[in-house]
Order: structure tokens, then sequence, then C-alpha cells
């Protein structure tokens, strides 16, 4: 009975995704078919899926998403770009240095892949051109350090994963194996994410100077200003003290992560209104317009992927499939890169928060039976998913940044693949590494 269940869960959720349903459809109509097929009460359907969008971290969703919104209508995103400019100053590739620095910047305050590939891109996009960057590869650099958005705190993917593990205990063998093992909390997400984030950050940097290098992508001045390096941080105070106070708060222990994004609007409303005076109602009007889509729809895909994670732990499929790949290999080097491979294949096709709550339940029990921490395999599993924004068919970014430009898709993927490579490099570091998810954590007490 439970091989026919899985094959009525999987086969009806690939088939409605064949024909072209949209992916919150395709999980729910799964999801809806086993509940008939095994008999079970579909108001328990409804039940199970009201339960998962009642939980407190949950409201950091509209809340990080709306922050965002708002910061790039605040002029925070402009003046961390001018920042960035100066400290790439004449290095080669100095302006596609500066808009992967930008993304780091804007990734900080922001949590989301498209919207941080959208504030720089708007940006930097025509200024590399103007500079006689080429448009393709413009849009391509734009589009890959775009996916740092959800890897550099704060980060909506790391809030879902951290719901999605609430209540989930190691299975008993684990704990014979390994003892106890460290709980998962999203400011702990939040802190082992910032290494993580700057080791992807520096291979974009790396392969952006060689590409740079080779086609003479020139910097953007003869040398450093010093003079200009301060009057751009004068200009830009206010913008560098968003990620500070809302990290910065985090770390410190004055308020949760899910209060840190109240805290984030508050502050760029004061910001937008009062010091900048860039902020009008209209862009206040249209920021509230993109948090309304943006969470229904994020909310939609997280009320239909529970039910059809509960079906999975229900099934036992986490357990059968923990059970047949250990029985492969039990070399967690030779499992991390399986893993890796199978998520950069899943992010071409799937988008990362659905993906995130289908995978957990079936994936942290595998990891937890090989020892590794819960909180690494966070890490590592939003990295690997961030290169699915930069990669075909789904690849958000790309379209993003296509639609910034002006470059057609297919030209972006041509120059982007150097970039998917390097990217790829660093997610088998930092799994390989697990202290540099774990350190900084580590340090900071938790």
């Amino acid at each position: 009975m439970e091989q026919y269940t899985v094959g009525i869960l999987f086969g009806s959720f690939f088939f409605l995704l064949l024909i072209g349903a949209p992916i919150t459809v395709s999980l729910a109509g799964a999801a809806m078919m086993a509940f008939l097929v095994l008999g079970k009460d579909p108001i328990s359907f409804v039940q199970i899926a009201f339960t998962s969008v009642g939980k407190f971290p949950l409201m950091a969703l509209p809340a990080f998403v709306l922050a965002g919104a708002l910061m790039e209508s605040a002029g925070i995103s402009k003046r961390l770009v001018d920042v960035a400019e100066a400290l790439a100053g004449p290095a080669t590739g100095g302006l596609g240095a500066a808009t992967v620095l930008a993304c780091l910047f804007f990734g900080a305050i922001s949590g989301s892949g498209p919207a941080t590939t959208a504030a720089v891109g708007m940006l930097m996009i025509p200024a590399m051109v103007r500079r006689n960057y080429d448009l393709k590869y413009a849009s391509a650099l734009t589009a890959s350090a775009g996916g740092l958005g959800i890897i550099i705190p704060p980060s909506i993917p790391m809030v879902i994963f951290g719901i999605s593990v609430l209540g989930m205990q190691p299975p008993s063998e684990a704990i014979a194996l390994h003892g106890q093992f460290q709980s998962v909390s999203i400011s702990k997400l939040f802190i082992a994410g910032v290494v993580p984030g700057i080791v992807m950050a520096g291979a974009l940097l790396v392969m952006n100077y060689l590409t740079s290098r080779k086609y003479g992508y020139a910097g953007l001045t003869e040398k450093w200003s010093g003079r200009e390096i301060v009057g751009s941080l004068k200009r830009g105070v206010w913008s560098i003290f968003a990620p500070v106070i809302i990290l910065g708060g985090i770390y410190a222990g004055i308020f949760t992560p899910t209060e840190s994004a109240v805290v984030a609007i508050f502050y760029t409303l004061f910001v937008g209104i009062f010091l900048h005076r860039e902020l009008t109602f209209g862009a206040l009007l249209t920021s509230l317009r993109t948090t309304t889509w943006i969470t229904g729809r994020v909310l939609l895909i997280l009320f239909a992927a529970t039910v059809f994670g509960r079906l999975l732990v229900e099934q036992r499929i986490p357990a059968v499939i923990a059970g047949g790949l250990l029985d492969l290999t039990d070399n967690i080097y030779m499992i991390w890169a399986l893993l890796i491979l199978f998520l950069l294949f899943v992010g071409m096709f799937m988008e990362t928060l659905a993906a995130i709550m289908i995978l957990v339940p079936v994936l942290l029990p595998i990891m937890y039976m090989l020892g590794a921490d819960p909180t690494h395999v966070g890490i590592v599993l939003i990295c690997s998913l961030s290169v699915g924004f930069m990669t075909p068919p789904l690849g958000e970014n790309l379209f993003v940044a296509s639609g910034i430009g002006g470059a057609s898709v297919e030209a972006i993927v041509s120059r982007i693949m150097p970039f998917v490579l390097a990217m790829t490099i660093a997610v088998f570091i930092i799994a390989y590494f697990p202290s540099l998810s774990l350190w900084l954590p580590g340090v900071m007490g938790f």
C-alpha cells in the first residue's frame, strides 16, 4: 500500500508539472489525490495546511519582503552601489566587482534573490554597458550575484528552512551513533550564512577578475581615492547602518529575527522619509503591492508543500531513501557530492522555497545518520539552491536581468556558465569544510 501511495503522490505531482500546472497546484493536487487513495478525511488536508502558516517565525517573511522593497524606493540600494563602486576603484573588472559587492550589501537587507538582482541590476547593468562591458556578460554577472541575496542574512529561505525543521527529531539510530545533535534556530542560521556568503561572493569576484582580464574590462578609476571612498561612505552611512542594525540586533539578542524584520521596516521608513527624503506615497503603495504578491505566492506554496511533506514522512519515504543511500555508500564526502548535484538539478526546475519544504523531510534524516550538523545542512542546501536562480529553465534571476538589460535569456545563459561553475565549486568547499558554516555561530555562543 505504501508503494502504491508513493506512486500516486509522485506520479500525479510530475504529471501536473508536465502539463504546465503551477507548483502550488501540482503539490496540492498530488497531496489531495494521495489523501483520497488513503481514505483520509479531506478536512485534515486543510487543517494541516492552515497550521503550517500559523507559526510566529513566518511573520518575518512579509516583513523582510516589504523592507527590501522599501529600501529600493528609499534610495538605500543606490547609495550601497555607490559605496561598492568606490571600494572597487581601479581593480580589473572593477565595475563587475562593484556589482558583486553591491549584491552582497543589498542581500544583507533584502533576503531575496530576484529582488537583489532587480535592485542592483537597474543601476549596474546600464553602468557596465556604458563602460564597454558586453551586455550579455553584464546581465550574466548581475544574475549570478543576485543569488547571494538568499545566502547573506537575513534570508527568506533560511526562515523557511528554520520553520521546516521545527519539531523534527533526529532518528534514534542517529542519536545512538553520534549522540545529541545541536538544535537549529533561525538566528543561528543567519549567523552561519555570513562566511559561506562571503565564500560564494569571493568565487564570483575571482571569476569576474579572470574574465575581465581576458576581455580587457578596465577598472573604474586610475587609482583608489580615499576622498571618494570617504565621501561615498558619508553619503551612504544610513544605508550601511541598515544591515548593521538588523543583524547586530539579532546577534546581540536585542530582538528575534521576526522582530528584526519589523525594525527594518520602520528604520527604512524613517531614513526614506526624514533623512533621504526620497520615499514617496506612491512608492510606498507600490512596495505594499509587491509584498502582497510575493508573500501570497510563497504562503500558497508553503500551504501545499507542508501537506505534501507530511505525507512523505507518514509513508516513511525519507527513511527508505536514507537507507538506500547509506547502503550505497557511507562516505560523507560522496554523500555530499551526490546531494549537491541533486540539489543543483532540482534548482533548475523548482522554486527554492518549494524545494526546501519538500526536500527537508527527506534529506535531513540522511544527514543525521551521517552525523552532519543540521545548521550546516541548511546552509549547504540554500547555497546549492541559490545556483538555481541562474540556471535555466526556471532561473528567476535570468528573467529579471533580461528584463532590465534587454539581452535575451539565451544570450545571458551563454555567458553565465563560468559563474555557475565558480559557485558550484564554492558550494563543495562549504560542504566539505563545515567550520565555514559553524565557526561564527560557535564564537557567538550558539
